[in-house]
């Protein structure tokens, strides 16, 4: 992934959902159904890819 992929702006929906842009999905390598873990760390949104057994 180069440098100028690293950022995309996306939308807040009304329900608040955002969508993870398909290039970052596929780099993770997150699919439909599978969960993520979302860390707030001062003013950011962390998120990383979970396994749950």
């Amino acid at each position: 992934m180069s440098v100028q992929e690293n950022e995309v702006l996306v939308k807040i929906t009304s329900a608040g959902t955002i969508s993870i842009p398909k290039q970052f999905r596929r780099f993770m390598d997150v699919q439909k159904g599978e969960y993520v873990k979302i860390i707030l760390e001062k003013d950011s949104l962390i998120v990383k890819k979970v396994t749950i057994v």
